[in-house]
């Protein structure tokens, strides 16, 4: 009997959700970064400034940019490591991976763009420094076993970051349902022409674990001094451990 996982609040068969969510971004691909910054109001490029700062990513390093999509933070990670280090930018959408390409060579940037599962890395262990996914964890199939194979391609001493949707400050809880579910898919509508992939990505918020809960899977896969920052009062968490 096949498994069934959640597809914002709907419950679809395992096997089924990486199809789907590969058509949310497909849809959306090409009006993404315009939709972020109307979204956030421009505030997630301060949340990848903050994340790039807390990756203590320093010359000469290897990072892997795991749902990397259209490659904002591998191209500031690229600056970061210089000609001496190294960027892999992944995606498993096509669509989202062949904009960030084309963003990195615009940059003179030639860093590998790989086409992958994020619960199955084409790369070998104890490889990477630092392994980043930004706003992609919750878009998984199996979080678990992502986790554990982005430790697996850590070094011993390397970090994991994760920036993603978090829970939101109690009192402010209302009126973030009340923009999520209504504003939101309206300005996908207007955008995009698609108002059903921004529905799907206030649900898939909520369906999303809490930074608690995300902190201890973290520590399941092996991850150690796990800790978390909460950015606009819970909106966005960023999660860091480390492999040692």
């Amino acid at each position: 009997m096949s498994k069934t996982t959640d597809f914002g609040y709907q419950q679809v068969d395992e096997n089924d959700k990486a199809r789907k969510v590969e058509g949310v971004f497909t849809s959306v691909a090409q009006r993404y970064d315009v939709m972020n910054d109307l979204m956030s109001g421009g505030l997630h490029r301060l949340w990848k400034k903050f994340t790039l700062d807390q990756s203590y990513v320093r010359a000469g390093e290897r990072v892997l940019d795991v749902a990397g999509g259209t490659a904002d933070l591998s191209r500031a990670f690229a600056k970061r490591v210089g000609p001496n280090g190294s960027v892999v930018l992944t995606d498993i959408n096509a669509a989202m991976l062949g904009i960030g390409r084309d963003r990195l060579i615009d940059d003179g940037v030639f860093a590998p763009a790989v086409q992958c599962d994020a619960e199955k890395l084409p790369f070998s262990s104890n490889y990477f420094d630092c392994v980043c996914v930004a706003f992609g964890l919750r878009n998984m199939t199996h979080k678990d076993a992502a986790l554990a194979d982005m430790f697996r391609v850590l070094r011993p001493g390397g970090r994991l970051l994760v920036l993603e949707f978090s829970r939101v400050w109690k009192p402010l809880a209302g009126a973030y349902d009340a923009y999520s579910f209504n504003v939101l898919p309206k300005m996908g509508e207007i955008i995009t022409k698609d108002a059903d992939s921004y529905r799907y990505l206030a649900e898939s918020i909520r369906m999303h674990p809490d930074q608690e809960t995300l902190k201890q899977m973290m520590l399941a896969a092996g991850l150690e001094r796990v800790e978390y920052f909460n950015l606009a009062a819970g909106v966005v968490a960023l999660h860091r451990g480390y492999k040692f």
